[in-house]
């Protein structure tokens, strides 16, 4: 009897109970086996014991390679190597895990091999112990597999990160997932749901001419029933397959081996992705699982590209509408500043030269009435101040200056005819102006520049305003800048019900019409100051993608 027996029995007399190392072992879950270094069994706990082969008898002093693998010799390659000898020599335990065939299915075992000794210390036997690791061997692949899945996601969202154009994204996306699984054939088919068909947007490794004529209606052929059902679909051949819309282009193209997984968006399906290789049965469930997950994933950032699309294409119209009107605008304004001039301000200077020939006449005969001629000078009087608003009028919607000296002259005199005249002291410096602008950008800054001092004049309180208008090569920046009150820039979001801030909204479409940009800086009590810069060069064919991995 050994000790670790003899221990146990002590432990049961001690309890009262009659129990033996067998009736211990027995109640145990996992294998137990010992043999000894001829292979034979010395040692089985009933778990053990129920892996005899079939017609063999019981397993003490038999070798367990008989019994229990139905081998006429010691297990190796490609089985699994045995642990007895590697024990018996280094004299120390070991634990394999090996792949084991049996009637009950494929499982994994994890085999401990532990030496056991003599009273002189030498190993003349071996415990194994084993135990049946199939289901955490199961749950680390699936967690490798996850792993693997939220890698290539990873892989996949850092490439198309930043990318705004929906070819840009496709391209980059499928290349990525092809380089991911190592496949060279593949493609993403986009859902028209104005015709409810299929076709390729981008592909690699298919003819021009599959891509173009592989067109499939919702419900039919692979990718159709995907798109229909979005359920993904693994063919070890599709070459074969009945269900197949284009048995012809498949064959053409030599395609047999084929994954078809749904481009999701929050349960909408807005495409497909087929993957393919020449060689039949190339992929495997792994491979669905994985593009499974990237379609959801795309299909997402499919519906964000195209969103943005539309987005930019309405702010485009947006641009295009104010462009149009600003141009509507400053047309209207000089039709009527012209009309001003042409007829009501011609028209009140005949009136005005008319009345002071009856003036001088009356005057002239000794007309006696005094509260007549009183009157008519006074008529006289409202008629000047009629004809030098309507002059101010033609100014403020198109100073004749802007038209025949340029736009620094114009600024220049309408901030001493606007702030100079209500007595804001008007300091002005004008650098790299010499030569003319283009006239839409001399038009902008002006209606900035007229806007800003309107606000100053109206809101701020201030006793001193500087201009400085700067321009070189590339771009010309105004700044304004007023001693006034201020205000906080944070709480001006959005233009009030009064009107106020309005002229600083439309300052910045204004810039933006010519890719300009401006800025607002100011405090309460502590002055505000504004400025605007609008490029003179602006190359916009030569702009390029500065999205991460463009």
């Amino acid at each position: 009897m050994g000790r670790k027996e003899a221990a146990i029995q002590r432990a049961a007399r001690d309890t009262g109970l009659d129990i033996s190392l067998q009736d211990v072992v027995d109640g145990v879950e996992d294998e137990l086996l010992v043999i000894d270094d001829k292979y034979c069994v010395r040692f089985a706990n009933a778990a053990m014991q129920r892996r005899v082969c079939e017609g063999t008898g019981a397993p003490l002093g038999r070798r367990c390679y008989e019994v229990f693998q139905c081998r006429d010799k010691p297990c190796s390659s490609p089985l699994w190597e045995c642990p007895l000898r590697s024990v018996l020599e280094r004299g120390v335990g070991t634990t394999v895990i090996h792949h084991d065939h049996s009637l009950e299915g494929d499982k994994y075992v994890r085999v401990t091999a532990y030496p056991l000794r003599d009273s002189s210390g030498n190993v003349k036997a071996i415990l194994e112990l084993r135990r049946n690791v199939t289901a955490e061997r199961e749950l680390e692949t699936q967690i490798l597999r996850r792993h693997h899945q939220l890698l290539a996601l990873s892989h996949i969202s850092s490439a198309v990160s930043g990318l705004r154009d929906l070819d840009a994204v496709l391209r980059i996306a499928l290349d990525n997932v092809l380089e991911i699984i190592n496949g060279a054939i593949g493609g993403i088919l986009l859902l028209d749901n104005d015709t409810k068909t299929l076709r390729y947007r981008v592909h690699r490794g298919l003819s021009a001419k599959y891509a173009e004529d592989m067109r499939t209606p919702l419900g039919e052929g692979i990718a159709g029933k995907v798109a229909q059902t979005g359920e993904p679909m693994l063919l070890e051949d599709i070459s074969k397959d009945p269900r197949t819309a284009h048995p012809d282009l498949i064959s053409a193209e030599g395609i047999k081996g084929f994954i078809s997984v749904p481009l999701k968006a929050k349960d909408k399906v807005v495409g497909v992705m087929n993957v393919a290789s020449h060689v039949a049965g190339r992929f495997g469930a792994d491979d669905v699982s994985l593009l499974n997950s990237i379609g959801d994933y795309l299909g997402t950032t499919i519906e964000q590209a195209r969103l943005y699309e539309r987005l930019a294409r309405a702010g485009e119209r947006y641009r295009d509408l104010l462009k149009h009107a600003l141009t509507t605008q400053e047309q209207e304004r000089k039709r009527i500043a012209r009309e001003l001039h042409d007829e009501t301000s011609q028209a009140l200077t005949s009136l005005t030269l008319s009345l002071m020939a009856i003036i001088g006449m009356a005057e002239m005969k000794g007309f006696g009435d005094a509260e007549f001629m009183e009157k008519l000078k006074t008529t006289h009087s409202y008629a000047v101040y009629a004809g030098n608003e309507i002059v101010k009028l033609m100014k403020e919607l198109r100073p004749t200056l802007l038209d025949e000296l340029g736009m620094p002259a114009a600024i220049h005199r309408y901030a001493k005819d606007t702030l100079q005249a209500q007595g804001i002291n008007v300091s002005a410096e004008f650098i790299g102006t010499e030569q003319r602008l283009p006239p839409e950008i001399e038009v902008t800054l002006f209606r900035i520049a007229q806007g800003v001092m309107g606000n100053i004049l109206e809101h701020s309180g201030a006793k001193n305003v500087s201009i400085k208008l700067e321009c070189n090569a590339s771009e010309c920046v105004l700044i304004i800048k007023d001693d006034g009150k201020g205000f906080d820039v944070s709480k001006l979001t959005q233009v009030e019900p009064g009107g106020r801030g309005a002229g600083l909204f439309t300052m910045r479409e204004r810039l933006s019409l010519l890719g300009g940009t401006g800025r607002i800086e100011s405090k309460p009590g502590q002055g505000t100051k504004i400025i605007a810069k609008v490029p003179l060069v602006r190359d916009v064919e030569g702009e390029e993608d500065k999205s991460i991995n463009s």
